[in-house]
């Protein structure tokens, strides 16, 4: 795992400058740097040492007749299987690595290579007889790859902290981004929340050469069920297939280990990797809180060392602007904190550990997927659903008249994932500024469009493969593992496990049947079954128990005196003044205080934006 930098170049410092912007991503990779520069083109890269820990596994790596030079971030689980290959046809390998791999296969078969991969990677090739970029991003959006394009330069990097150093970077907030942000809790749209920088969406590959940028998808998810099989057999191919994905994602030189919540994902995980150390995280001593003592039972069950650290408040809160720092983009989801913090734990004893992230979106895991179908008023007329949500949507908001509300949309109109803050209109009134923000569907519709004619739990599944887990799951788990020098993998997010999972039928990943031990679970029923197959007797309940997910007790802190007032702070600055209407602000919050509504999640949204932008605008990128 590593981190990348690089700018076409027309500039005189390019020298230093390249420096400077390793230097901002130093902790992506620590074990040693590199560069190429030339007239054309600054490449840079910072290495942590994984697979061939030798110096020769240093990058920039060159092909043989040292025409394409490549910088890469990520692992390649069948790199072996393609050298051989590669091998075949007559090329030389100067070193073990995978990223050599990446060169010969490029001089090969150019972007065909990338349906060949199986693995997570952002790299980036210069050709240097086309005097041409070429860079990819995997099928997931695991391992992220900004880019932006100012004064005539072009630059691209690991985090968006880097360009900062680059005399061509103009810093200006995005406002549209803010405005999306209120609703979606993360940055949704592919430009950023700073002004003229994107992401390279997942699953994608660019070229740039003469001032021109092409982009074009390369995979994508094709859910097309198979009714043939019966669930056991499914219950196979899932556990098999999984252990193949779990024993590739283990390849590398150094100690691999398992981060263990009491959530069937990560359990299931820890189980079949059969990892010596295992790590765990909670607050305080509540359960709905701390999931320590289930975790080191467990770990204790399967003969394994549970490392465990409990995270004191004061210890949340104090790290907030260096988490924000680390995201580059403000994201609200309280667990990042607790994620950074079992990182860290993991990093004291090893360099790379597996996790559970992806199994939700796969395999129909959110409580959310029960959703549709899941009531007798489901079976109404979708014509009577809509007269009576129309009816309901007049009335105040409240639990029982929401659902009403909820059951008159289609699915398109009323989910945009797993977080929905704050509504077009609650979000213009909480505004003081006025920006292009498109309405929420506007950002959703090209992604249902894609699977039209599909259930609903398809569709909605499809959605956060797409926008939720790359945007708020995948973000956090790369920044907050890199940010202390951990490489993350992620089993669930296997190329080979998502064919398998298109096919399984919607009643199998979710069901609303009950009654017996073997029809009890609603949300990725066949893959609970598998992982209650692979998992050892005594801790087999694992697979029905609920999933807390990294719970942060933020609804609690926010009626404390001491973060009541932290927060204040923050909604009566002079930052927030240029933002937001003020008064709305403390409403919010007093509301939620004296226990008049449960605002937490919008607080904590707003809250994080300021934060951010304090480290970025008014700090100039420190914390």
């Amino acid at each position: 795992m590593c981190g990348i930098v690089g700018f076409t170049n027309h500039i005189d410092d390019s020298n230093a400058v390249i420096g400077r912007m390793m230097d901002r991503i130093r902790h992506r990779g620590p074990d040693a740097e590199g560069k190429y520069i030339d007239e054309d083109i600054a490449l840079g890269h910072r290495r942590l040492s994984i697979i061939d820990v030798s110096s020769s596994g240093d990058q920039p790596i060159f092909s043989e007749d040292g025409s394409l030079v490549i910088v890469f971030n990520g692992e390649i689980y069948n790199y072996r299987s393609i050298r051989d290959r590669l091998i075949d046809k007559g090329y030389k390998f100067r070193t073990k690595t995978d990223t050599e791999v990446l060169v010969h296969g490029y001089a090969e078969y150019g972007e065909k290579l990338l349906g060949m991969l199986r693995g997570m990677f952002a790299f980036v090739i210069w050709d240097k007889k086309k005097k041409e970029l070429f860079g990819a991003r995997d099928f997931f959006g695991i391992k992220p790859l900004y880019y932006a394009e100012m004064s005539g330069t072009f630059m691209f990097g690991s985090e968006i902290k880097s360009f900062l150093e680059h005399p061509h970077f103009k810093k200006e907030l995005n406002t549209a981004a803010l405005e999306n942000y209120l609703t979606f809790q993360y940055s949704a749209a592919d430009e950023t929340f700073f002004k003229g920088v994107f992401k390279l969406p997942a699953a994608h590959w660019f070229r740039y050469k003469d001032g021109s940028l092409t982009i074009k998808r390369y995979w994508d998810v094709h859910f097309r069920p198979d009714g043939k099989p019966e669930l056991d057999e499914w219950v196979e191919r899932i556990s098999d297939t999984f252990h193949d994905s779990v024993e590739a994602h283990k390849i590398a030189d150094v100690e691999v280990g398992s981060f263990l919540s009491s959530g069937v994902d990560s359990s299931y995980v820890a189980a079949v990797a059969d990892v010596d150390k295992t790590f765990t995280v909670g607050f305080g001593k509540d359960e709905k809180y701390n999931e320590i003592g289930w975790a080191k039972n467990f770990s204790k069950a399967i003969g394994k060392e549970n490392t465990s650290k409990v995270i004191s408040p004061e210890e949340y809160w104090g790290s907030i602007p260096m988490i924000q720092y680390h995201m580059d983009e403000p994201l609200a989801d309280p667990s990042a904190v607790a994620l950074y913090f079992v990182c860290n734990i993991a990093s004291d004893k090893l360099k790379v550990v597996l996790s559970g992230e992806g199994a939700d979106e796969i395999f129909g895991g959110y409580n959310v997927y029960s959703d549709p179908d899941g009531t007798l008023y489901d079976k109404l007329p979708r014509a009577v659903k809509r007269g009576i949500g129309s009816i309901a949507a007049k009335l105040p908001a409240k639990r029982g008249v929401n659902f009403f509300v909820r059951k008159g949309r289609d699915v398109e109109e009323r989910f945009i994932g797993n977080a929905y803050m704050f509504t077009p209109e609650q979000r213009k009134a909480l505004l003081r500024i006025r920006t292009d923000a498109p309405e929420p569907q506007a950002l959703t519709k090209p992604f249902y469009d894609r699977v039209k004619g599909s259930d609903d739990v398809t569709k909605m599944q499809y959605l956060d493969l797409h926008m939720w887990m790359a945007g708020d799951i995948l973000l956090k788990a790369d920044k907050m593992s890199m940010a202390n020098s951990l490489e993350l993998r992620v089993p669930f997010l296997d190329k080979e496990i998502m064919a398998l999972a298109e096919q399984i039928p919607t009643k199998y990943r979710v069901t609303h049947s009950k009654g017996t031990d073997e029809t009890k679970y609603i949300t990725k029923y066949a893959m609970r079954l598998a992982a209650k197959k692979d998992t050892p007797k005594q801790t087999a309940k694992t697979a029905a128990k609920k999933k807390l997910g990294f719970p942060v007790p933020i609804r609690v802190w926010l009626r404390e005196e001491q973060y009541y007032n932290v927060v204040r702070s923050a909604f009566e600055s002079d930052s927030a003044k240029q933002f937001f209407n003020t008064a709305p602000l403390i409403k919010l919050l007093d509301d939620h205080r004296s226990g008049k509504a449960d605002n937490s999640r919008r607080i904590w949204t707003v809250y994080i934006f300021l934060v951010w932008y304090k480290v970025y605008f008014e700090n100039n990128g420190s914390y």
